[in-house]
This record gives C-alpha cells, sequence and structure tokens, in this order.
C-alpha cells in the first residue's frame, strides 16, 4: 500500500501551519518552502478545509490556520479525508469481478492489515509530528519532516 501525494502534502501543510501558530500562512509560502506547485496545493488546501482541519481567510492578507489545536487533528481522520479509496485489491471496490470472491481468505486477511494501519495512524495527532520550535527555526523543511519519521519510526507505542 502507499500513500498518495496528496495525502503527503497534506500532512506538510499541516505540520507547516502548525508550526506557524501567531500568523495566517500562504499557500504561495508553503509552495516555496515544500518545492511544490500552487495549484496542486489549493487542491489539497481546500479539502483541508471542507474536512476542518483549517481554516481559509481569502483576500489580501488572508491565508490559512489551523482549526483547532495540533493536539485534536487525528492522522488517521486525515488521511481518511484526502485518500480517494483504500481498495488495496479489487475485491475492496464497488463492482467487484474478481473470479475467486468467496473462495478466498485474502480479503480478510488484507481487510484487517488496512484496519491496523488506520488504528495505528488513529494513535497520533498533528502534535506528534511537529519538533520543538527552537529546531524548527534553526532546520528546512525537508529536514524536519526526515527527523520527525525517524523519531516516529522509533516511538515505543504499541501498534
Amino acid at each position: 500500500m502507499r500513500l498518495t501525494t496528496m495525502t503527503d502534502y497534506a500532512m506538510r501543510i499541516l505540520m507547516y501551519v502548525a508550526h506557524n501558530p501567531d500568523r495566517l500562512c500562504t499557500i504561495a509560502e508553503i509552495a516555496a518552502a515544500y518545492r511544490i506547485s500552487e495549484p496542486h496545493l489549493m487542491k489539497i488546501t481546500h479539502q483541508l478545509g471542507k474536512a476542518g482541519f483549517i481554516e481559509t481567510v481569502r483576500g489580501k492578507g488572508g491565508g490559512m490556520r489551523l482549526a483547532t489545536s495540533p493536539g485534536q487533528i487525528n492522522l488517521g481522520d486525515v488521511v481518511g479525508s484526502i485518500e480517494p479509496d483504500f481498495s488495496l485489491v479489487e475485491c475492496f471496490a464497488a463492482g467487484d469481478g474478481c473470479a475467486l470472491t468467496g473462495h478466498c481468505r485474502l480479503a480478510g486477511i488484507l481487510s484487517g492489515a488496512l484496519d491496523g494501519f488506520l488504528a495505528h495512524l488513529g494513535r497520533y495527532t498533528l502534535a506528534d509530528l511537529l519538533l520543538p520550535a527552537s529546531t524548527a527555526r534553526r532546520e528546512s523543511p525537508h529536514a524536519a519532516v526526515l527527523r520527525q519519521r525517524s523519531r516516529i519510526a522509533a516511538d515505543p507505542r504499541p501498534s
């Protein structure tokens, strides 16, 4: 299973905005920080706003901010709101045409794995992804993301 680029970018947007709680952040500055196209970020920002993770302010001086505290933004909810579908195999999709349906246990096993994946994400919030402010100012956004990935990988919380 692989998450879409949209989910990756959604997490980056949320982390960037969370590290700047005292002001509105713009799509242009986030695009520049992560080297992502502005039109692509606009689509994702729209989805994050519709899902209630961010608030957007239009017009001159506008931008975005978190709609709630980072500790209230569940990572499983974010992934679930951005990912278009979780059809790991053909039989998960609507209109299943798999010849093995009813004669195979793979779907049940994969469904359990997917449930475990989403449950694991559900144990974390945006706050778990954030570096202390002093560290975040010194590191590039890319370096901060890599550092957080290694921190989460080493987290002793049970799966």
